[in-house]
């Protein structure tokens, strides 16, 4: 095991540039495929990309949404004493590992925005307070744990189809969650995937205690600013801006639209999930100011999120002009049977993710060519949805673009962590791959 993660550790630190320069590489291989084995024409090609480059704006909003109010609701004061009650308890690096996972599964599961979050934050409370823990691997284990989302209440894919009137209703009808992410297939790999992790990631730990990189001084936190004013002299403004009634009130009003909209029969989409992220966060915040001021930490760890979801967004534009996305599921599906079809589209769906790393997203491109080929082959339908969103999942171990975050709140270079990643993505890729071909032949069946 160590000489494996020497390895890609190794060779992830010579030759992997940041995100950014990923992207611009990403964009340009997109454009040679297309031209290649689609014929797609050079004025064909920069039209579509430049015109879909702002045609996520919405989405990248919403996204961006999701990172920050989650960054908030992580790093509020009763979520950042339950963390440090949690931290204080651990003694062993290896037991930093295992915790830094589990934390950050169970965040991911209940929403991915929280988990990208929660997971670097008690992972460097872990590495502050346990000698001789390895840094970029207990960021990298936190991180890696993110693939819970795609089984979990926030998957934009199984949410997507469960709604009445979504855009294949026609194709596919309405498939319930119990179908899908709450279906007991899909229940017992979430947890079997968790576990399998939390031994993982621990067995790459270094042995050799001079191999171990421990938190610089310049990556831990800065001590937390105060924004309580005490006193009874403060001016008007100081007073609201300061004031526990404003905010207990408007997260009350918050949290009792929630209730009359799940009361109603509403459906939980990335609109509920941030109105829920917002106002929890002001309760726990406590006053205005103290929103606001966390607010701003957060900013910081989207603003590489928000400059390259445009540039996905002109992938994906390329990919739909061009039909190569078509041409990547067709082709898979056109040499797929019944049972391997659910197998053959969680790999379609892991190659698309490098050039569409949103589900959302993803599952408009694939989505489509998926149902038809579950269809025509007399295929499950839930377990070819699933499949798309595991596909998803799984590559979003590696994915750049979700991995800023985390390279935000740590402060480390991605080569620094990819390297432990790569590993954990090729034993989540077995696991998954083994029981979706399970699942389709007994459905086949």
């Amino acid at each position: 095991m160590e000489a494996m993660q020497t390895f890609f550790t190794n060779v992830m630190r010579k030759y992997m540039p940041d995100p950014l320069v990923l992207v611009i590489g990403l964009t340009f291989l997109t454009a040679v495929l297309a031209m290649v084995f689609e014929g797609t024409g050079p004025r064909e090609l920069v039209t579509s990309w430049g015109e879909g480059f702002w045609s996520l704006l919405e989405f990248t909003m919403q996204m961006a949404l999701v990172l920050v109010l989650g960054y908030v609701l992580a790093k509020t004061g009763p979520v950042d004493r339950l963390l440090d009650l949690i931290a204080a308890r651990v003694s062993s690096p290896r037991t930093a590992i295992v915790i830094a996972t589990l934390v950050g599964g169970i965040a991911s599961y209940l929403n991915w925005g929280f988990g990208l979050v929660i997971g670097g934050v008690i992972a460097k409370k872990l590495a502050n307070r346990v000698d001789g823990v390895h840094y970029p691997l207990i960021i990298a284990s936190a991180y890696s744990a993110f693939t819970l989302y795609g089984f979990g209440l926030s998957a934009s894919i199984p949410v997507i189809v469960s709604t009445p009137g979504h855009p294949m209703e026609d194709a596919m009808g309405v498939l319930p969650l119990a179908e899908t992410i709450f279906s007991p297939v899909m229940l017992g790999l979430a947890a079997l995937t968790l576990v399998v992790l939390m031994v993982l990631n621990p067995l790459m730990h270094p042995h050799d205690p001079a191999k171990v990189v421990p938190i610089a001084e310049e990556h831990q936190d800065a001590p937390a600013r105060s924004v309580t004013k005490a006193g009874t002299d403060l001016e008007i403004a100081d007073r609201l801006n300061h004031s526990r009634v404003l905010a207990y009130a408007i997260g009350l009003l918050g949290v009792a639209y929630l209730v009359l909209y799940f009361a109603d029969g509403s459906q939980l989409n990335i609109n509920a999930v941030n109105f829920t992220l917002l106002f929890v966060g002001i309760l726990l915040c406590g006053t205005p100011a103290a929103y606001v001021a966390k607010l701003s930490e957060g900013i910081t760890t989207v603003a590489g999120v928000v400059l390259q979801y445009p540039f996905y967004a002109g992938i994906m534009a390329i990919m739909a002009a061009s039909g190569l996305v078509g041409s990547i599921a067709s082709g898979l599906a056109s040499v797929a049977s019944a049972e391997s079809l659910p197998l053959v589209n969680l790999w379609a769906s892991w190659v698309i993710n490098f050039f569409a790393p949103s589900a959302g997203g993803h599952w408009v491109l694939q989505g489509p060519f998926a149902i038809e080929a579950a269809h025509s082959l007399g295929s499950s339908v839930p377990a070819n949805t699933m499949a798309v969103m595991l596909g998803n999942a799984w590559n979003d171990i590696v994915q750049p673009l979700w991995l800023i975050p985390a390279l935000a709140l740590s402060k480390l270079r991605l080569k620094d962590i990819m390297g432990y990643l790569v590993i954990a993505m090729i034993v989540v890729g077995v696991l998954y791959s083994a029981t979706l071909l399970i699942w389709g032949s007994v459905a086949a069946g």
